[in-house]
C-alpha cells in the first residue's frame, strides 16, 4: 500500500467530485467520468453508484490503473478491489462516509451503499 501525501489526501477525499479515467490497452487515458470519492482515515474509495455494468468501472478492470483529477491535484492511480469478505470492516465505514458526506442526497445514497454497488468498492493508491 502506497500512502498519500497528506495534501493530496485532503483535497481529494474533501472533493464533491473527482474526475477518473482508465488506462486502456495502448496506454493512453479513456474519458474521464466524474464519481463521488470518500476518504476513510488515510484511505479513498470509490464505488460505482450504478454497479459493475457502468463503462467507466468496467474499464478500471483492464489494468486497474488510471488517472484522478480533483481540487487542482492530478495523479496517476491504481485502483484496488476491496475483498468484502477479507476486509469485513471496509465497506460498512466507506457506507457511513458516503452517508455522511452526500446527505443531501438521500435516493443515490441508497444506490451507492446498495449491495450491487458495494461489488464495486476500490481503493484508490497513488502510484
Amino acid at each position: 500500500m502506497t500512502a498519500w501525501p497528506q495534501d493530496d489526501l485532503g483535497r481529494l477525499g474533501g472533493a464533491g467530485e473527482v474526475e477518473v479515467s482508465s488506462v486502456r490497452r495502448d496506454g493512453s487515458l479513456s474519458r474521464a467520468r466524474t464519481v463521488w470519492i470518500v476518504r476513510v482515515g488515510d484511505q479513498l474509495y470509490l464505488r460505482s453508484v450504478n454497479g459493475p455494468d457502468a463503462s467507466w468501472y468496467r474499464f478500471t478492470r483492464t489494468f486497474h490503473q488510471g488517472r484522478i483529477e480533483a481540487g487542482g491535484v492530478a495523479r496517476d492511480v491504481s485502483w484496488i478491489d476491496v475483498n468484502a469478505t477479507e476486509h469485513p470492516d471496509v465497506d460498512p465505514a466507506v457506507d457511513a462516509e458516503y452517508a455522511r458526506k452526500y446527505r443531501g442526497s438521500t435516493a443515490a445514497i441508497a444506490h451507492i451503499n446498495s449491495p450491487l454497488a458495494r461489488t464495486t468498492t476500490m481503493r484508490v493508491e497513488p502510484r
